[in-house]
Parts: structure tokens; C-alpha cells; sequence
């Protein structure tokens, strides 16, 4: 399906050939163990190795991740088992990883393990390309853009060609803007990680991950690691995530759009500091996003004067739940700095734009903001 639009690759994808009398999308297989005789190879001989309903969702995956090519792609229980499993399949004892420092609020958790185990860790942030000082004797690097919450986006060709250069592998959190925004292995990376519990899935209840690689080696390196510690996701969590492909497309184009006319409408607002869209013309990223981007995700974020305002402001809200994750069909906004662990102003929203009506959302959000700013 390379030349297939995004919307019918989405639908398509991961289906097995036609069967008589066979649905079209096999139900979720629960199996801890399979009828096996004799040497113990097959697809399927275990379930903490594999499983048929993780199979078809990975082929799902594969084929948006890029379209046409023969990737590799390794499904986990959540976002941060595929994360860890890229990190510490990859580091050893004396090696170097370059992490982002503005990235997600896990990470520094990540890091602090990397350096119990003898890693060193540098950081800079994402935006200006920083992370590019940093390379020298680098096993690897891992890059998050558009990066969460403050949305900078950095030149992932650009990073990739100085890391290759160097010998250094090149990882993408690709969470924020999903294969429909951009697909990192097609600008040269060796790892697309995602957290699929946002956007990929977009209905805010399942907790899942994957990582999608070209070479086979760093494919077997993902997954024996996804063995060894049985970071896998259940059956039915991967049945549901492969239906929600289905309206990937739809999900997107309706959020993106509404995004910017969010950020849009935010920019004529006095009231409103620190806007960053990357979609939005007059955003420090705009130029770097749209060379890389084809879509520019669905969230957008804000200041506003101080934590009480931004609370008044999220408590308005009718039809935004003040709620943690981002990327789905509901709209979703929260005070940023509540969680301690991001470097923001404590005024700081991060907003995500759900598949409401742009009108309807749009009123709310100006409404809830007329009657927060005092």
C-alpha cells in the first residue's frame, strides 16, 4: 500500500488476505501457551514471545511507519516499556547517551537508571539543534520532537547525518506528532518510538507502545529485550489498538485542524503568553516543522499570568477534561507545572485538542478564558 492515501492505508492496514466466512479483523487470541511438537520453532510458541493479534498490529504499525518498506516493529505494554527497551538494549556500562532535557517527564527517571548502570548521560534541549554539541563518543541519541510539553521542534535530518557521521545511532520519540505527522525512519533515524497510548490509539483508554526499526539486528536486540523483562501488551489492548488505526486518519486531519485554529485564535489574545504550535506560521519552529512535518499534531500550548488563573481557567472549561494525556478524541488540558518535574512557569497549559466541533471547542475555550483572567 505505498502509494495508497493515509486515510486507506490506516483502514487497511495489518489485515490478513481475505478468508471465507472469516472476519476481516481477528478477535484478540488469549494464550499463554500453543500446541507445539517437536523443536520448538513456529510463529508462535509462547506468549510472552509472541502472539497472532500483536503480529497484526505490528504489521499495522509497520506499514504507517513506512509505507512500502519491510520494517521491523515491536508492540509494548505502554510507551515507557518501548522507550526503556530502545535505551537499555542499546547503552552498556561506559557508553554515552545524549537525551533531550526538555523532553517527557519520565525520562530523567530513564536517566537515572542509565547511570546506575555506569552510562553517561548529557543533555540539551531540543531546540537550536543543541543536542548536535553533544556527540562526540555518543553510542546514542535520542531525540523527542515536537518535544513535550514546550513543543520545540529540532532537524531530525540534520541530527541523524551528524550522529551517522559519528557512528551514533539516532532514536525519535515521534509520540506528539504520530506516523500521519511524520515518520522519522524515512528522515534516517534507527529507532521510531511512541508512546500509542496518545494519538496512535486516541481513545484514552489503553495503555500501550512500540518501536519500528529498518535493520533486523536492532529489531532482535528490541525484542529479546521485550522477552527478557515481558514489557508486552495484553491481547485485547492489542486487538483495540489495531481497530483504532482505523480512524487514525480522521482523528488527526480533525485535530490538526482545530489545533491551529486554536493557536490561531490564542495569538489575538493579550491575555495569552508563550503560544507554541508548530503549525502556526509565527511559532519559532514553524520553518523546521513544516520541512519535516506533514501534519503538526494535535496539541497546543500556553502561559497564562499565574497558577491561579491557569486553574480558574481549566476548572471553566465545559468541554475539556483536566486531564493528564493527550492525543485524543476528547479534549484534554492541564496545568503543566503541577507535576513538578517539567521546567515551565507555573501559568503553563498543555492543551489537546479532541474531535469536537471547532466552533463548539473554540467558544468554550474563549469563554473559559474571558471568565479565568482577572
Amino acid at each position: 500500500m505505498s502509494t495508497t492515501g493515509d486515510g486507506t492505508r490506516a483502514v487497511r492496514a495489518g489485515l490478513p488476505e481475505p478468508e471465507q466466512y472469516e472476519p476481516t479483523l481477528p478477535g484478540p487470541v488469549f494464550a499463554a501457551h500453543f500446541h507445539l511438537s517437536g523443536e520448538p520453532v513456529g510463529p508462535y510458541t509462547y506468549g510472552r514471545e509472541t502472539n497472532p493479534t500483536w503480529t497484526h498490529l505490528e504489521r499495522a504499525i509497520g506499514e504507517l511507519e513506512a509505507p512500502g518498506e519491510g520494517v521491523g516493529t515491536t508492540v509494548f505494554a505502554s510507551g515507557m516499556a518501548a522507550v526503556s527497551a530502545v535505551l537499555l538494549s542499546q547503552a552498556r556500562t561506559g557508553d554515552v547517551v545524549v537525551l533531550p532535557d526538555d523532553g517527557y517527564q519520565a525520562l530523567p527517571l530513564v536517566r537515572e537508571q542509565l547511570e546506575a548502570y555506569g552510562v553517561e548521560v548529557r543533555t540539551a534541549p531540543t531546540g537550536g539543534d543543541a543536542q548536535l554539541a553533544l556527540l562526540d563518543g555518543a553510542k546514542l541519541l535520542w531525540i523527542e520532537t515536537p518535544s513535550n510539553p514546550g513543543l520545540d521542534v529540532c532537524d531530525v535530518r540534520r541530527l541523524v547525518e551528524a550522529a551517522h557521521a559519528a557512528g551514533v545511532l539516532v532514536a525519535v520519540d515521534n509520540t506528539l506528532a504520530t506516523p500521519l505527522g511524520q515518520r522519522p525512519l524515512e528522515l534516517g533515524a534507527d529507532f521510531s518510538v511512541a508512546s500509542d497510548t496518545k494519538g496512535m490509539t486516541g481513545h484514552g483508554d489503553i495503555l500501550l507502545g512500540h518501536v519500528s526499526c529498518r535493520d533486523p539486528q536492532l529489531t532482535a536486540g528490541v525484542r529479546r529485550w521485550r522477552k527478557v523483562v515481558g514489557a508486552i501488551p495484553g491481547p485485547m489492548e492489542a486487538w483495540l489498538a489495531h481497530r483504532s488505526l482505523a480512524t487514525l486518519q480522521l482523528r488527526v486531519d480533525r485535530q490538526c485542524t482545530t489545533a491551529l485554529a486554536l493557536a490561531e485564535a490564542l495569538a489575538e489574545r493579550a491575555d495569552v503568553a508563550g503560544l507554541r504550535y508548530p503549525g502556526l506560521p509565527g511559532d519559532p519552529s514553524y520553518a523546521t516543522a513544516v520541512r519535516q512535518m506533514r501534519r503538526f499534531g494535535s496539541v497546543v500550548s500556553f502561559v497564562l499570568a499565574d497558577e491561579d488563573t491557569a486553574e480558574r481557567f481549566l476548572a471553566a472549561l465545559r468541554l475539556v477534561d483536566d486531564a493528564t494525556s493527550f492525543g485524543g478524541v476528547r479534549s484534554t488540558a492541564e496545568r503543566r507545572a503541577r507535576w513538578g518535574g517539567d521546567a515551565v512557569p507555573e501559568g503553563f497549559v498543555r492543551f489537546s485538542v479532541g474531535a469536537e466541533d471547532p466552533e463548539d471547542l473554540l467558544a468554550d475555550v474563549q469563554r473559559a478564558l474571558d471568565e479565568s483572567v482577572r
